[in-house]
């Protein structure tokens, strides 16, 4: 098909890459101009100067950007993707976004005749750089069946979840749930250490029961280390947790530990840790 791609940070260059590795003629456009000449001289695809202009004639329009805001100046605004998008196209948002805006932009989209997909995304910088993706859906049945084969691409898992905003109410959730274990396992391996306890012994031990987690597996022994630098930044995830934390204040959900860890990731800021990974709960301690 021909794609464009929206946005080459730490996600989207290598999933762009992907749909090029695939076979798929991939336009790309990127805020920084250098970013996208480099994303072309690697993989050979097409630079736009704007995002209208690498919708243009696109089967699917890929979106992978910042925030809300982001979001609607790429796909909304004056040269937005939605300006030039065809009749049965389909445009899919990879941005972990608020559930309002993937409806606005489900309305939106429609009334052009175009389909919309709000498809937040789990697996981190890894995930992206592996193909090994897992993608939360929301939109309608007809237009996923179209758009899941190339987001296979880069995904190991993609699961519709139910209509527009779906994908990323399912998103949050995930966040949710990140942040509870993290902080679990921060407190964890903090009590270990001033126990005098071997860290390593006691993951070995415990990591084949019920306290197993990908976070157990994957960062204990960096966390002990006081290491920082994998991938998904304090600063996003606060983002994230504030997308969660205001949706529950609309549908009554009760988020007592969410908003606990989110002014735990506060202080982590505030010791210098914005660009830390969110493993770095551990450090406050």
């Amino acid at each position: 098909m021909r794609v464009a791609f929206i946005g080459l940070g730490v996600m989207g260059y290598p999933m762009a890459g992907y749909l090029a590795a695939n076979g798929h003629d991939v336009v790309v456009y990127n805020r920084t101009i250098s970013k996208a000449q480099q994303w072309c001289e690697q993989h050979g695809g097409t630079l736009a100067e704007t995002p209208a202009g690498a919708a243009r004639g696109a089967d699917i329009v890929f979106c992978c950007v910042g925030n809300d805001d982001d979001v609607r100046e790429v796909t909304m605004g004056p040269d937005g993707a939605l300006s030039t998008m065809a009749d049965g196209s389909i445009l899919v948002d990879h941005t972990t976004a608020s559930a309002t805006l993937a409806c606005e932009l489900h309305t939106e989209a429609s009334s052009r005749g175009v389909g919309f997909l709000d498809a937040p995304l789990s697996g981190g910088q890894a995930g992206a750089e592996n193909g090994q993706l897992t993608i939360m859906v929301g939109g309608d049945e007809g237009v996923f069946e179209h758009a899941m084969p190339v987001m296979d691409c880069y995904a190991k898992a993609i699961t519709l979840i139910g209509p527009a905003g779906s994908g990323q109410l399912a998103k949050m959730v995930n966040q949710i749930c990140i942040a509870g274990v993290v902080q679990g396992l921060s407190e964890g391996l903090h009590f270990a250490t001033q126990a005098g306890l071997d860290p390593e012994k006691v993951i070995s031990a415990i990591s084949r029961g019920a306290a197993q987690s990908w976070q157990m597996e994957n960062r204990w022994r960096t966390m002990v280390d006081g290491e920082f630098d994998f991938g998904f930044a304090v600063d996003w995830m606060r983002k994230d947790l504030g997308i969660a934390l205001e949706e529950a204040q609309a549908n009554g959900a009760n988020l007592e530990l969410t908003e606990l860890v989110d002014r735990f990731y506060a202080e982590v800021q505030a010791l210098g840790g914005s660009r830390w990974d969110t493993s770095s709960l551990i450090a406050r301690l």
